[in-house]
């Protein structure tokens, strides 16, 4: 079965064709970050924008590269929620509109759902049941996964999200946007124990997660030294902004650990392209000995070869959507 995937819920315009779920046979993606860089993030009405100029042409590169024509697609799969409202809407109007014109079926996909289906892709051996860590920009959660289509949310952020924190402290250290990726490579050569960050933590959950008081606490800081005159080191920002993240991550999946057992761990989503964030999961998991499966840097960020992957599993679930599929900014995964 081959899908037409579409991907645009935030800051990057992706068109993928996946055959049964596993197999990429094109993967085309317009990213926005130049349009972006000047803002200092994602403005949602730019993203729009973008997304509907790229959606066409990326569509055509999409199918030429797949060697395909739209009338050999057997279904179309689309982001739906959830995401910016405004960017969601671009690909799935645009998806509805193919399925009408051509009577293939239509699939929406959740956007989380999506990128723990990226391992699907990278490791074909890969099959649920497992437990999901997955991280990005807008969200921090953990999920039971029992079968391809069976979520179960486990934990989450109560606030902020992980990448949410790094941006937004890269943004107040004046690096480059998108502050995550620089505060990764900064971290490298950064000497921790120089700046006591606090170990975020959450009283009435050991699955939960919260990052909004430590990103607070590190602005404070930073605050507080240029009030004195302290020129911030950034590199050991970095590098102890970055052990704290990976500690609490690593907290949690240990306390999922004692109540959801398992012998796999899938770590998915933009912030697992972090390389301080994969190696402490590494080393959690052979520790433990449980199979770590993370996507390769290409899997990680937003892409339409993760919808379409996913897609592929929910339609021979059973799921199909008509021409009423809408956007919705949050849903939940279950």
């Amino acid at each position: 079965m081959r899908i037409l995937a579409f991907e645009s819920s935030c800051d990057e315009t992706a068109v993928a064709v996946v055959e049964n779920g596993r197999k990429i046979l094109s993967d085309k993606i317009a990213s926005q970050i130049e349009l972006h860089r000047r803002f200092g993030g994602v403005v949602p009405e730019v993203a729009s924008r973008a997304h509907t100029e790229a959606i066409v042409p990326l569509t055509r590169q999409a199918l030429e590269e797949a060697g395909c024509t739209l009338g050999d697609m057997d279904a179309i799969a689309v982001t739906h929620t959830p995401g910016l409202l405004g960017a969601l809407l671009v690909a799935v109007g645009f998806a509805k509109s193919l399925a009408y014109s051509t009577g293939k079926p239509l699939v929406g996909v959740n956007h989380i759902h999506a990128h723990v289906a990226a391992c699907y892709l990278a490791y074909p051996a890969l099959k649920p049941p497992f437990l999901a860590l997955v991280i990005s920009g807008g969200h921090t959660a953990m999920y039971q996964v029992d079968d391809y289509t069976t979520f179960t949310r486990i934990g989450t952020t109560r606030d902020d999200a992980a990448g949410e924190a790094f941006d937004k402290i890269g943004r107040v250290l004046g690096v480059p946007y998108p502050g995550g990726k620089v505060l990764d490579e900064m971290a490298k050569s950064g000497k921790k124990g120089t700046y006591a960050f606090p170990q975020p933590l959450v009283k009435d959950s050991k699955m939960d997660f919260s990052f909004s008081g430590l990103k607070t606490a590190v602005i404070n800081r930073l605050h507080n030294d240029e009030q004195k005159g302290i020129l911030p080191m950034q590199e050991d920002v970095a590098a102890d902004l970055t052990d704290v993240v990976v500690s609490a991550l690593k907290n949690r999946v240990i306390h999922a650990l004692e109540v959801y057992p398992t012998k796999k761990i899938v770590l998915a989503g933009g912030v697992s392209a972090n390389s301080h964030i994969r190696k402490g999961m590494q080393e959690l998991c052979s520790k433990k000995n449980i199979c770590l499966y993370v996507p390769p840097l290409s899997l990680c960020g937003d892409n339409g070869a993760m919808v379409g992957a996913q897609g592929y599993y929910d339609l021979i679930a059973g799921k199909k959507d008509g021409i009423d599929l809408n956007a919705y900014a949050t849903g939940e995964v279950c």
